[in-house]
């Protein structure tokens, strides 16, 4: 029997079917592909902060909610797993790549390891994207297998890749994007990277590619836009073939070795914006074709050896930055680059440019930086720099400008900073100059300015350097100075100053340089100095000042350089400036008497103290023995002594007795006890001990004692100062009971108790047997140095920065300790590290701590930290955060290894341990097939000729393993790079130091 089917009907069947079963099927691969996600990350990841806790079976299986996880809604399939920052740890999980529609891969800045081989990636030849930048891969790059047809972007950058190129990398059909920046890869470069005929930006800067040449294919890459290969060591000559580049809008080979002239072919790159050449060895003149470069925004081409006169078609660019310094460029400026709109950074130092600047410069544009130092440069400086009042920095010391300086310039309110120094410039300063509201920096010396200081300079509160020296400025010195509560450096010598120097000026807590040498200033020196606790050089010499020495400036800290000589000192020499660890020292030349004090009775001193013709001595030569008193004379003082002290004695016992005035009152003597650590002990115990002969050491804020109690335990009590400073220490009190008491780290030093009352405010912390890091390496313990092997300091270093990864990345909210130097790394008996001493310390709330660009809410403006570890953005921010405690941490690494102070004379004048050692990490590489020999000669990959003429000699050579001090002087570096972005996190400055068997980290060039 047949059966009739009504069509439509059974259609529509068929339609709900189908559709179900599809539904099906695209669930089925949801929840395979949730399986494949939970397998993998347990299998092949540590999740220690839990990040991915929702990484769950559910009952839909659906894991398009879960974290990382993107989807395509409409096909129900993900696409897209990105775990980028969330501190995974593990090899690379190429189980990922089982999910087949899975399109971009993103595992960046965590901690994955190992290799990356070829077998890794036979998975994941369906992806568009791959990103594995900021983790810890090594090894050599895998090669790509020719499935990998879809393939857009590359990223694998800081990792410590070394190696070549594999000849996969050639065959990206695809391919738009390819990073490699921060590795160790050694090149050449491949001619084959030109058959990436797709390839919109390439980066493979910051790599030792071992004098690697640019293939002339480069050129073969129109589509390109991107071209950044800054920092790796290139040689030889830019090829022709980069005027084909038609699309290159950023061409960067800063920092390189390349040589010859700029190809005329440049002036073919019609979309460029940005050239950066800056730091190499070009020669010749600039090509004329540069003008035909209308997009052009930003050129810079300093530090090489061009030469020549600046093209006039130049002056033609859609320019917004022109950057020329440090070339050997001569001639004048065209008058024609004064009418450029765009221009707002205009920076040609160190050339041989002569003749006049424009006299419309900055009329026609928005400047802001304006730098023309160390020229030939004469007549007057144009009216019209800050004609659209944007100008932030005028430079242009080293010149040959003379006349008045622009009278216009005083209604700049934007400028910041100043530097006009050693030019001809004469008449007075206008007034308004110096009331300027923003101005931080005056440098001005070495001119012919005359008049007085203006009082207007009280309204420039933000100053923190005045330097007016060598000019021929009169008059007395204003009381408005004292309003410039930030100032850092004072130098007003070399002028004709007359009258006192006004008793405010101790109002300066912040001074670390006053200079007022060679001028006419009578009257005494202030008194009250002990607020001038950052005071490191003073000199008054040559002036007519009189009147004693105050005693307190022996209680000064940090200052090391004194001189008052010739001058019409009287009194007696204060012993108490026998405290200070002085490096100059001169009182010669005044009216001084009475005896040399005992610290200064060395033949080091005869010439400091040479000219004062009443000064007596027992034991130092040319000084004549001080006579002794007459025993007649002698017994009658005693006599009255005596007498006095009776007639004293008894008056007190009468009022004793009649009034209740003088009977004793119980008191709590220590005043609110707080303590943080198990401890006992009774008021008596840490007051009375507290004597010149348990003195341990002094600072900004206090002095330490070592204090033994009663239960046997052995503290450290820090008793900070009261009476007028009551009120600055305050703030450092509070910050160290805030921040101490409520953070325990096997690194950073433990505080036990603290009190406050009427005595003053005391601090108990563990007792650190070996004193600071900066004690064994610079100080009295510096003979201990020797006993500090490479061993021990390594470990040093590795505790210190697990103290401070503790503070910015553990503590919520996270704390900046501000003030990171080696003497606030405690060492205990085993030379065990601690960070001490958080007077300065701040907590930052965590969502601005963990801002990569460490944006200004991040900061703290207050001036913090010490001479010589300071990060440079301070100099022009006044803000500090983490990223500063990283550089200052850079600093005490570089300590360690050289076994120098940051400022150690040995640099040479101008040159910290910084820049030192940055300047010796950019000399050539050893020649190829160089080895060690067993010694420690030619660093290779490092670009150090000779590593052991910067490791500190009082090591035993038998325990240096230079192949490790190489590692942490590579650390030290990234730490001290001059940009804060380029700065590691603590957390990673502690995997480099720790990870003794990956390979050393990347040498940066900065």
């Amino acid at each position: 029997m047949m059966i009739q089917l009504n069509t439509p009907k059974l259609n529509l069947l068929l339609s709900i079917f189908l559709s179900c079963s599809c539904v099906s099927l695209v669930l089925g691969s949801l929840a395979g592909d949730s399986e494949i996600l939970i397998r993998v990350k347990n299998a092949q990841l540590e999740d220690p902060n839990e990040n991915l806790n929702d990484w769950v079976q559910n009952d839909d299986h659906n894991p398009c909610n879960w974290t990382g996880i993107t989807c395509d809604l409409q096909k129900l399939a993900v696409v897209s797993l990105n775990l980028s920052g969330y501190d995974i740890h593990g090899r690379f999980p190429s189980g990922f790549c089982r999910v087949r529609s899975l399109r971009d891969l993103n595992v960046s800045n965590n901690y994955i390891n190992g290799t990356l081989s070829t077998e890794d990636l036979s998975l994941c030849s369906h992806l568009r994207l791959l990103d594995l930048s900021s983790n810890l891969l090594v090894g050599e790059l895998p090669e790509f297998s020719p499935e990998f047809s879809e393939l857009e972007s590359i990223n694998l950058s800081y990792n410590n890749f070394s190696g070549g190129f594999p000849a996969s990398f050639g065959k990206f059909p695809a391919l738009k994007s390819l990073t490699l920046t921060y590795n160790l890869l050694t090149g050449p470069i491949p001619s084959f990277l030109g058959n990436l005929s797709e390839l919109t930006q390439l980066f493979l800067g910051y790599n030792p590619l071992n004098q690697s040449r640019l293939p002339p294919e480069i050129g073969n890459l129109t589509k390109l836009e991107i071209l950044d290969i800054s920092s790796s060591g290139l040689v030889g000559t830019i090829p022709e073939t980069i005027g084909n580049l038609i699309s290159l809008k950023n061409l960067d080979f800063s920092h390189n070795r390349l040589n010859g002239e700029i190809p005329q072919r440049i002036g073919e790159l019609r979309s460029i914006e940005q050239i950066e050449l800056y730091d190499n060895f070009l020669f010749g003149k600039l090509p004329e074709s540069l003008g035909n470069l209308s997009t052009l925004v930003n050129l810079d081409l300093s530090q090489n050896a061009l030469t020549g006169n600046l093209p006039e078609t130049v002056a033609g660019l859609g320019l917004g930055s022109l950057n020329l310094n440090d070339n050997f460029l001569e001639g004048e400026i065209p008058d024609s680059l004064a009418s450029n709109p765009n221009l707002y950074q205009f920076k040609i130092f160190n050339n041989s440019f002569s003749g006049k600047l424009p006299a419309n410069l900055g009329l026609n544009s928005d400047l802001e930086e304006f730098d023309v130092s160390t020229n030939k440069f004469s007549g007057q400086l144009p009216k019209n720099l800050c004609y659209r009042k944007k100008l932030g920095s005028l430079i242009t010391f080293t010149n040959r400008f003379s006349g008045n300086f622009p009278s216009s310039l005083s209604e700049c309110t934007s400028l910041s900073y100043i530097r006009i120094e050693k030019n001809e410039f004469s008449g007075q300063v206008p007034d308004g100059i110096w009331g300027l509201p923003l101005l931080k920096h005056l440098q001005i010396e070495n001119n012919r300015f005359g008049g007085s200081i203006s009082s207007s300079i009280s309204n420039a509160r933000e100053m923190t350097s005045l330097q007016i020296s060598n000019n021929f400025f009169s008059g007395e010195l204003p009381t408005a100075i004292c309003k410039l509560t930030k100032l850092v450096t004072l130098e007003l010598g070399e002028n004709q100053f007359s009258g006192d120097i006004p008793p405010c000026i101790t109002n300066l807590k912040k001074l670390q340089e006053l200079k007022m040498e060679d001028n006419e200033l009578s009257g005494t020196i202030p008194n009250s100095v002990s607020s001038w606790t950052e005071l490191v050089e003073l000199n008054f010499s040559r002036n007519r000042l009189n009147g004693e020495i105050p005693s307190e400036l022996g209680g000064l800290p940090v200052l090391n350089y004194l001189d008052l000589s010739e001058n019409l000192l009287t009194g007696e020499i204060p012993p108490q400036l026998a405290n200070l660890k002085l490096n100059e020292f001169n009182l010669s030349n005044n009216k001084l008497h009475g005896k040399v004090p005992s610290g200064f009775s060395r033949d080091q001193y005869v010439n400091s103290l040479l000219g004062n013709s009443n000064l007596c001595s027992p034991n130092l030569k040319p000084f004549p023995p001080c006579s002794k008193p007459k025993p007649a004379a002698l017994y009658a003082v005693v006599l009255l002594a005596v007498c006095a002290v009776l007639l004293v004695a008894s008056l007190l016992w009468y009022l004793r007795g009649k009034s209740h005035i003088f009977r004793p009152k119980p008191k709590n003597r220590l005043g609110k006890v707080t303590t943080f650590q198990r401890v006992v002990f009774h008021e008596d115990e840490v007051i009375v001990p507290l004597t010149e002969e348990k003195l341990i050491g002094s600072g900004g804020s206090g002095q330490v004692y070592k204090v033994r109690l009663k239960t046997g335990q052995t503290v450290a009590v820090k008793k900070l100062y009261g009476g007028e400073r009551r009120q600055e220490t305050n703030p450092i009190f509070e910050s160290e009971v805030e921040t101490l008491g409520r953070i325990r780290h096997g690194n950073i030093v433990k505080l036990l108790f603290s009190c406050s009352g009427e005595e003053g405010r005391i601090l108990g912390y563990e007792y650190m047997e070996n004193g600071s890091l900066g004690d064994v390496l610079h100080g009295e313990k510096g003979k201990c140095a020797g006993l500090l092997d490479w061993p021990a300091r390594l470990t040093i270093a590795v505790g210190a920065a697990q103290g401070l990864a503790y503070l910015h990345h553990d503590c919520d909210p996270a704390i900046v300790h501000r003030d990171v130097k080696s003497n606030n790394i405690l060492l205990d008996e085993e030379f065990r590290p601690r960070v001490a001493d958080f007077g300065l310390a701040k907590s930052l709330h965590r969502h601005v701590a963990d801002d990569v660009d460490g944006n200004a809410a991040a900061a703290m403006s207050r001036v913090a930290g010490s001479y010589g570890y300071i990060a440079p953005e301070y100099a022009y921010t006044l803000k500090v955060n983490e990223k500063s405690d990283v550089y200052s941490f850079g600093v005490v690494l570089l300590e360690l290894i050289t076994g120098k102070r940051p400022n150690d004379s040995f640099f040479g004048e101008g040159k910290d341990i910084v820049k030192w050692i940055t300047e010796a990490a950019l000399s050539l590489p050893p020649p190829q097939g160089e080895e060690r020999n067993g010694s420690n000669k030619g660093v290779v990959g490092s670009g150090l000729r000779d590593l052991d003429q910067l490791v500190d000699k009082r090591m035993n050579p038998s325990t240096c393993d230079y192949q490790e001090i190489e590692k942490v002087l590579n650390v030290a570096l990234m730490c001290t790079s001059k940009i804060p972005l380029n700065r590691p996190s603590m957390r990673r400055v502690v995997e480099l130091l720790r990870d003794q068997k990956s390979p050393r980290p990347k040498m940066v060039y900065y």
